[in-house]
């Protein structure tokens, strides 16, 4: 397995901080959340007369198993500047209101694997050839100071980001990662069922109204499914209640690319965008200023529905010719 200690030796960085703060990317997924709370209770192990904390958007209950997730601060008050701000699973635009921490940190230090990340703190640790954040993480972790809470937040991580072991961004490493992880007592099998499959019944509406009401185009392809404001107010939604609608579009029959949107704002989208084998959905996401993975990326764009599916629709075509 990878050995990234001689790139960050997260101790060291951290041996003199007094304040320590940790932040992931708005709209925070189980990759986000792990790695957050993961290297959250490692520093509070690690560094025990040190303030820590760390900032997020609102994430989504099915986290709630993991430790620290009570911990989390959402509201963004004003803070001291920090003496070492980490920045997980997204380079520093994507944190939101975050940003203004990681701007007055003495020390900032990015820990990522998306290939859209160019590197936006003082210290980066990227590796777009590993799975999530999580497992990059795990790398840089010294194995005394582990321990089964910290292993299931990043197993959590793991698992989220590579479809429970099943997208092309699993590696051999990282199922070698998740039996050492296992091994720390884990309860793989609960956090797979609550984590990632587990629906409410509201969920699941939402998805099979998105599905039933989804258009397949480019000869069956490419399908797209859009939920709007006002049905997503019918159903008292939040935007942590649309995990997995992707997914789902994705793995329809006959289907290379899947667009999953939800309006945000007056002709504002946020576009999911995931693919089979042949579409870098990386590429479009980046040409609207968003970012990601190979099979799975995303981005927010301003228009009507129709203008928004015509303008992807548009950079698909160019890759499936």
């Amino acid at each position: 397995m990878m050995n990234l200690k001689n790139e960050l030796d997260i101790i060291k960085e951290c041996e003199n901080a007094g304040r320590i703060g940790i932040t992931g990317h708005i709209r925070p997924d189980g990759d986000c959340v792990g790695s957050c709370l993961a290297l959250y209770e490692y520093l509070k192990k690690v560094n025990k007369n040190a303030e820590v904390k760390v900032f997020l958007q609102e994430p989504g209950d099915i986290f709630a198993i993991l430790k620290g997730f009570d911990e989390i601060i959402t509201d963004f008050p004003e803070e001291e500047p920090f003496d070492v701000f980490f920045v997980l699973d997204c380079e520093k635009d994507r944190t939101g209101d975050s940003v203004k921490y990681i701007e007055k940190a003495k020390k900032t230090i990015n820990i990522d694997h998306h290939i859209s990340n160019s590197g936006s703190c003082i210290k980066n640790v990227i590796y777009p050839n590993i799975g999530s954040a999580s497992e990059v993480l795990y790398y840089l972790l010294e194995k005394e100071y582990m321990d089964k809470e910290i292993a299931t937040s990043i197993y959590t991580g793991i698992i989220h980001d590579t479809g429970v072991m099943q997208y092309s961004n699993t590696s051999p490493d990282t199922l070698r990662v998740a039996a050492e992880l296992m091994e720390y007592g884990v309860e793989f099998s609960s956090i797979i069922e609550e984590t990632f499959y587990e629906k409410t019944y509201m969920q699941t509406q939402i998805a099979g109204r998105v599905v039933m009401e989804s258009i397949r185009f480019m000869d069956g392809k490419c399908v797209v499914g859009c939920l709007f404001d006002k049905i997503m107010k019918l159903y008292g939604a939040k935007t942590t209640d649309l995990e997995g609608i992707v997914n789902q579009l994705r793995n329809i029959k006959g289907v290379e690319c899947a667009i999953f949107m939800y309006e945000t704002g007056l002709m504002e989208y946020k576009i999911s965008l995931r693919s089979r084998s042949i579409v870098d959905v990386s590429k479009v996401a980046s040409y609207f200023g968003g970012g990601g993975h190979v099979r799975a990326a995303g981005c927010t764009m301003h228009g009507t529905f129709y203008d928004c599916v015509n303008n992807l629709s548009e950079r698909i075509a160019e890759q499936m010719k």
